[in-house]
């Protein structure tokens, strides 16, 4: 593995954060539920593959890989934690919202 680039990473999470504040055009509005669906798949899959890669490299550091240093097999490891933490949230925010939504009277 090479040396982790911080402004790789900073761009990644930027563009994560531009697409979160994009707001749908009024064509859009109409698949709402479709895109929201999606979003959270796509969501759900890249915190897997967080997950994935993390375990990865922490096998591959575990079996003496010289190409796997500590300092990445760290990060990759705290990225999938933040990314599970964050999805957790998420999680319990919808739920949250669903229960309200439920306890309504008509």
């Amino acid at each position: 593995m090479s040396d982790i680039d911080v402004s790789q990473l900073l761009g990644q999470m930027r563009s994560m954060a531009a697409a979160a504040r994009s707001v749908p055009s009024a064509a859009d509005q109409g698949s709402g539920s479709n895109e929201f669906a999606g979003l959270l798949q796509r969501a759900i899959e890249q915190v897997n593959n967080t997950q994935k890669t993390a375990a990865n490299m922490a096998t591959a550091y575990e079996l003496g890989d010289a190409n796997t240093n500590m300092a990445e097999v760290m990060v990759a490891l705290q990225k999938a934690n933040i990314s599970f933490q964050a999805m957790l949230q998420v999680r319990n925010k919808l739920v949250s919202a669903y229960q309200e939504i439920m306890s309504m009277q008509l």
